[in-house]
Order: structure tokens, then sequence, then C-alpha cells
């Protein structure tokens, strides 16, 4: 059974940082790409950022040079630095590990308070 549990999530004011983490497990998690996406109530669910099974990592335009997505596959568990936090990225945060098809955590809250 594949779960993913994310972490991390809470309130900070505009300006200030949060990590969040997800831990997968029930997957061959080295060998499938790995990303974060985020929604608010009314909203499509977007990405935030992608991190294939090379490493190669794309990000949203609006976070790029703000958010750092990272992972490690000894730890089976994928990352996401949030710096520079601005109201506009209160959202629900979802991990997702695409593999055969796509898996979902059930996400944490992020509230940026300005």
């Amino acid at each position: 059974q594949v779960q993913l549990v994310e972490s991390g999530g809470g309130l900070v004011q505009a300006g200030g940082s949060l990590r969040l983490s997800c831990a997968t497990s029930g997957i061959s998690f080295k060998d499938n790409a790995a990303g974060w996406y985020r929604q608010v109530p009314g909203k499509q669910r977007e990405l935030v950022a992608r991190v294939n099974s090379s490493g190669n990592k794309n990000y949203a335009d609006s976070v790029t040079g703000r958010f750092t997505i990272s992972r490690d596959n000894l730890k089976n568990t994928v990352y996401l630095q949030m710096d520079s936090l601005k109201p506009e990225d209160t959202a629900v945060y979802y991990c997702n590990i695409r593999g055969w098809r796509d898996y979902w955590g059930k996400g944490t809250l992020v509230t940026v308070s300005s």
C-alpha cells in the first residue's frame, strides 16, 4: 500500500520560511518523479515544484527563486524548502508521486500572514 505523509506546514509571517517533508512508503521512490502541488478553495490544484528520478527540477514561475525542492532517495522523502513566503503562498500543499499512476498525500496547510 502506497502512503505519502506530509509534515511541516503551519502559520508563518510574510518573509518567513517553512520546510515541508513528504515521507513515502510502498513505492519505489527513487524510480519516480516527486512533486509538490498546492490548492486554495475555489481554485484548481497547481504544480509548485517537481523533481524527476534523475534529479532534474522545475518550478512554477511564482515560486522560482524562493522555493527549493529536493529528494532523499535513501529516506524515500521529498522536501520543499520555502523561503521569503508571501500571503499568496497560503494554501494546502500536497505531495505527489508519479508512478504508473499519481499518488497523493492528504495535504498540509500553510498559512502566511501579512
